[in-house]
């Protein structure tokens, strides 16, 4: 039976004891038997009033997660879930490329990062620092005032992990989006952008939520090509996507212009260089952006062919 494994990553003081203690208290725990690793002891202590249900192992050495460990752990309390609350001094990729075993599957990352030290740590310990905010599904900022916001938001976070939720916790109890309308996923140099392979989801996705930011920029990308059956002559090449499961797959598909595209059959590879411009298309039922292609040919496919989220 699979195992869900949270991960609390961060350095001392960001939080992820007050966060355990939230959502033990919220009744994370309720249903199902919970096993809370802590791998390191910070000045928050858990609340003993909301560790029903939950069973707790204090680990004072990376070395000592291994599979046999973990396992052992599992005949142990046989928890339906596990919380590790992990060392922010150790290396996070050790522990989901070798240490967990098979059935423990590491379902979300979160980072938790004190705003007042972030850009101390960036500069001493960056490897640690950045593998965290690189790692992570989640990154929560403690502490932020007006000015830590305005520092954080201009090291533009979201160029080195697209796909992480970002929040601002604010001294004044107040939380925020990272992100704001003219913050941009991707940095376009020169009127062009190369969309990489693993990013073409949130490329896609910023694309047809702010058309306009791409008005009249050239993109090369790869795509599955697709001849439109329910509007002919349209051609509309895209990447399969798996939103939250293997059976929930939608096809994440780009109106395309030009010489040559009909020369490609369906499902096959193409490499493609278009300029994009925001037009009244049918398939888009209303405006979207339309891709007048450059130049098109066939390619390998990504090492990752179906997009995820």
């Amino acid at each position: 039976m699979d195992i869900p494994v949270y991960l609390m990553a961060g350095f001392l003081d960001g939080g992820k004891t007050n966060f355990i203690n939230s959502i033990l208290k919220d009744g994370f725990a309720l249903e199902d038997r919970t096993l809370l690793i802590c791998c390191e002891e910070g000045e928050e202590e858990y609340d003993p009033k909301a560790l029903t249900n939950v069973f707790t192992v204090k680990v004072e050495n990376q070395e000592e997660l291994t599979p046999a460990f973990f396992k052992k752990l599992e005949k142990m309390y046989k928890p339906k879930q596990v919380i590790i609350e992990y060392n922010g001094m150790w290396l996070i990729e050790p522990l989901y490329r070798e240490g967990l075993p098979s059935n423990w599957v590491l379902y979300q990352i979160m980072a938790f990062i004190d705003a007042t030290t972030f850009d101390m740590y960036a500069k001493n310990m960056g490897q640690l620092m950045m593998e965290k905010v690189m790692n992570a599904d989640l990154i929560i900022f403690n502490r932020c005032n007006e000015e830590l916001r305005a520092f954080l938001r201009s090291r533009n976070l979201r160029m080195a992990n697209r796909r992480a939720e970002i929040y601002l916790e604010n001294t004044d109890g107040t939380s925020e989006e990272y992100v704001t309308d003219d913050m941009m996923p991707f940095e376009i140099t020169d009127n062009h952008l190369d969309v990489p392979d693993e990013d073409f989801g949130v490329w896609y996705v910023d694309m047809m939520d702010k058309p306009q930011r791409y008005e009249g920029v050239e993109v090369r990308f790869k795509a599955v090509m697709c001849h439109s059956k329910k509007y002919k002559g349209v051609h509309c090449p895209g990447r399969f996507a798996m939103v939250c499961c293997e059976n929930d797959m939608q096809f994440l598909a780009l109106v395309c212009k030009g010489e040559g595209l009909e020369k490609f059959k369906n499902r096959a590879w193409v490499e493609i260089c278009a300029t994009v411009k925001v037009e009244h298309n049918d398939a888009y039922e209303g405006e979207g952006p339309v891709l007048y292609v450059s130049d098109i040919k066939g390619c390998e496919k990504p090492k990752d062919e179906v997009v995820s989220f």
